[in-house]
C-alpha cells in the first residue's frame, strides 16, 4: 500500500517515536498526509536521555504535539530477569502504555516505526505489535531502511544518517539480571564516549567487565583519546578490557 492512501485511509493516528530514524520519519510523512496526528515517547531506565531529546526535537520539526509517558520498566520481574523473551515484555508494556494514552487522546489506531527489512523472525517485539494490532505503515508501504534514510534526508530530518541505537539494556548479557546501577553507569560511559566525537558504539557489561564496540573506522580516534578513556572507564566498571573490540 502506498504511504499517502495508508494516511488517506487512516486519517487520524497515533505514533510510537523513539527518536530513531524510522518513527522520526514515519511522524514526518503523518504530519503531512494524515488529519491529525499526535505523537508518545515512553521514557524508561533503557532509553539515555538523549533519545527523549531528539523525539522533542522531532515532533516539534514536525508540527505535532508530543506526550512523554514514564515507565519503569526494571519493575516487571519478566523484563528484570533479563531473559530472552525481555524484548516481548518490553515492548509489549511499551505499546499498551502508549495506546491506554492515545485512547484518552481520542486516537484508536497506533503506528510504530518497523521497515521492510525489519524481519519478524529476528525481533520478539514483534508478537507484541500483533497481539496489540499495531500498524506498521513503512513496512505495508514497502520503504526499507535505505530508502527511509534517503526519505529522511530529503526532508531535512536531523535523524537522516543518525546511527541505529538499540536501548541500554541490550549492553547487558543475557540471563544477568537488569539494575539500575548497571544501565546508569552504561549510559555514562556512553555518553563520555560520544562527547568525544564517538557516533556509533557500544560497551557491552558482563560479570563486572566492559568491553567497547566501535566501527574499525573510528579506531584512530580511539587511539588518539586510549589514556583518557581507560581512565574514565576504570572509575566507572570493576575491570575493563585494556583493548577495544573493533566492529565492523
Amino acid at each position: 500500500m502506498d504511504i499517502t492512501t495508508f494516511f488517506r485511509q487512516h486519517p487520524h493516528i497515533a505514533i510510537a517515536l523513539s527518536g530513531g530514524v524510522d518513527s522520526a520519519y514515519l511522524l514526518y510523512l503523518a504530519s503531512r498526509h494524515a488529519k491529525t496526528v499526535h505523537a508518545y515517547y515512553v521514557d524508561t531506565e533503557f532509553q539515555p536521555a538523549f533519545e527523549r531529546e531528539d523525539a522533542e526535537k522531532i515532533a516539534a520539526f514536525c508540527s505535532v504535539p508530543l506526550t512523554v509517558l514514564p515507565l519503569s520498566q526494571l519493575c516487571c520481574p519478566e523484563i528484570q530477569r533479563n531473559d530472552a523473551r525481555r524484548c516481548y515484555h518490553c515492548k509489549r508494556r511499551i505499546l499498551s502504555a502508549i495506546q491506554a494514552a492515545a485512547i484518552q487522546d481520542g486516537f484508536h489506531l497506533l503506528a510504530d516505526g518497523s521497515n521492510a527489512d525489519d524481519r519478524e523472525d529476528d525481533r520478539p517485539g514483534f508478537q507484541a505489535l500483533q497481539e496489540l494490532h499495531v500498524c506498521s505503515p513503512l513496512r505495508q508501504a514497502g520503504l526499507t531502511k535505505v530508502m527511509i534514510r534517503q526519505g529522511a534526508r530529503e526532508a531535512g530530518l536531523f535523524t537522516h544518517d543518525k546511527p541505529a541505537y538499540a536501548c541500554l539494556a541490550t549492553r547487558i548479557q543475557e540471563g544477568e539480571p537488569l539494575t539500575a546501577e548497571k544501565l546508569s553507569v552504561t549510559e555514562e560511559a556512553e555518553a563520555y564516549l560520544h562527547s568525544l566525537g564517538f557516533r556509533d558504539l557500544r560497551i557491552r557489561q558482563s560479570n563486572g567487565t566492559a568491553r567497547i564496540q566501535i566501527p574499525s573506522s573510528q579506531f584512530p580516534l580511539f587511539e588518539a583519546h586510549r589514556e583518557a578513556i581507560l581512565s574514565k572507564l576504570r572509575c566507572l566498571y570493576p575491570q575493563i578490557l585494556p583493548h577495544p573490540e573493533v566492529r565492523t
